[in-house]
């Protein structure tokens, strides 16, 4: 059975920090304060707090290099940059090349929205080695993002209910449960944090990116983007086109859905995942132990989901696993093919009356830690969407939109088309029905699609390359399984990544690694 911390490891979007790194006041006033000319004091990173997940400070890359932890100041209202200051907290690892070799930073995010980069880049560093020949890694918690000013909502223990409830509401009183502990949620992440949640719009995060690359002496900002991270990087470009760098996005964001577009977009691609994940169980020389065909695969996973809503299963002691759990747990597995064996082995046990390894995998996507501690990606994920998505759904909305759902995905549709409801009774109003962007005159962006993606579907990345303009993205296929396509160690696409940006070569537009 996978352990806690082997989930969290494995994770594509690995855990934020609860703790608040801001002081009264989101921090000092910068009248007469030039912020780009600030200086950045590099120290040993800090040990994670039980938040971050817990253990030890991260651990020297092969060959020595200590990853090295600063605060970069940046305005709490970019409206107004001569105001309060908050601080974002920033992790590098010096380039392992020669000096005079040196193109400069390369800044990653990795998605979410909540994700730390900080805590997530060290888990990771060693998969960067050939990039780190010519750049400092560079990445950082995002504004309302562990300790960069991080949202808070709901406390522990409050956090437990809320995951545990029915997300998937069939009647009245069901419905009402639902919407009033969304309603709660919001109201406490206005409580705790009301000052911040204006302020954590991508288009805030993307001009601390343009005054991270000039804090850090870049004339162009370098830029790899996971997931998220690709929305972030497109709005960078369109903010600042002439700014650009060397560019990949991995794990593309369709820039041009809006939210329930999006909902639809992922209903679709998680049932492909676990359409695939099916078919390459029962294709295997050796019997597949959770059903003799794929579609008897996915029978008895629906019966056992069908099943939860009304007779819970022995989780993680005191915790029931609940239809709810069982359901993200398996969403979890599926955004990467190095999880299948969990989801099979989950499978398994649930059948047979034990959810700890569906309970694990739901716990590793909702930020908790095996001693009941959460880091905020939950908070900050839904503040960040919040604040870029304009549309309010209603539950009205909602039911009549899951006949199509159901349609798309089976198994995720009505999850996918609830979890709509989300920003409801939100405190900020969203910014738009899309991000923009257009990128006119920016540099050649490399924009990496997988076609068995669940999280963001594969069509997403033709839409990109359309949408930063002519000229501007350019893209690159990987026919393969998981999230995101870099990460799965494909010669090809490491290949052409690693030309782009150590070489600055261009694969050719419609390249398909395989």
């Amino acid at each position: 059975m996978p352990n806690p911390s082997q989930l969290r490891a494995a994770a594509l979007t690995v855990t934020a920090v609860l703790l608040a790194a801001w002081s009264t006041g989101c921090g000092s006033d910068s009248k007469n304060e030039d912020l780009t000319a600030q200086k950045l004091s590099w120290k040993e990173c800090p040990a994670p707090s039980e938040s971050e997940g817990g253990g030890s400070a991260p651990s020297p890359l092969p060959g020595g290099t200590e990853w090295q932890c600063a605060t970069l100041k940046a305005p709490l209202d970019w409206a107004d940059p001569k105001g309060d200051t908050i601080g974002l907290a920033l992790i590098r690892a010096k380039t392992s090349g020669d000096a005079s070799k040196r193109i400069g930073s390369l800044i990653f995010n990795f998605g979410g929205p909540g994700g730390s980069g900080v805590t997530t880049l060290p888990a990771f560093g060693k998969d960067y080695a050939a990039l780190r020949t010519r750049y400092d890694l560079v990445s950082f918690d995002p504004r309302g993002v562990g300790r960069s000013a991080g949202v808070e909502c709901e406390d522990d223990q409050q956090l437990d209910k809320y995951f545990q409830q029915d997300a998937t509401p069939d009647d009245a009183a069901e419905t009402q449960d639902l919407l009033r502990n969304t309603k709660t949620f919001n109201a406490a992440c206005e409580k705790n944090s009301g000052k911040v949640l204006p302020h954590v719009r991508t288009t805030d995060a993307a001009r601390d990116m343009d005054l991270m690359r000039q804090v850090l002496g870049d004339d162009k900002l370098h830029y790899f983007g996971i997931s998220y991270g690709t929305e972030l990087g497109g709005v960078y470009a369109h903010l600042f086109p002439k700014n650009v760098g060397r560019a990949v996005f991995d794990g593309v964001v369709d820039p041009t859905q809006n939210p329930e577009q999006s909902s639809l977009g992922q209903a679709k691609g998680f049932q492909l995942a676990l359409d695939n994940f099916a078919d390459d169980c029962t294709s295997k020389v050796e019997d597949c132990p959770i059903g003799d065909t794929a579609q008897d695969v996915k029978d008895r996973i629906a019966k056992l989901l069908k099943d939860l809503e009304t007779k819970p299963i022995p989780g993680i002691f005191p915790r029931e696993l609940t239809q709810t759990a069982a359901t993200n747990g398996i969403a979890q597995s599926l955004y990467s093919k190095d999880f299948w064996e969990y989801l099979t082995e989950g499978l398994q046990q649930a059948y047979d009356g034990d959810g700890k390894v569906l309970m694990l995998l739901s716990d590793s996507m909702n930020g908790r830690n095996e001693n009941g501690t959460y880091s905020n990606i939950t908070a900050a994920n839904i503040s960040i969407n919040c604040a870029d998505d304009k549309p309010r759904y209603t539950a009205d909305f909602v039911r009549s939109k899951l006949p199509e759902f159901r349609s798309a995905s089976p198994l995720f549709g009505d999850y996918l088309a609830w979890g709509m409801v989300s920003c409801t009774d939100w405190a900020v109003p969203g910014a738009a029905d899309h991000p923009d962007v257009s990128a006119p005159g920016a540099a050649p962006i490399l924009v990496v699609g997988n076609t068995g993606d669940p999280a963001t579907p594969y069509e997403g990345a033709r839409k990109m390359v359309d949408a930063l303009g002519k000229g501007v993205g350019v893209e690159l296929t990987y026919k393969g399984q998981g999230h995101g396509a870099y990460d799965s160690k494909n010669k090809c696409v490491q290949g052409a990544v690693n030309g782009y940006l150590l070489q600055g070569t261009v694969p050719s537009a419609g390249t398909v690694c395989s």
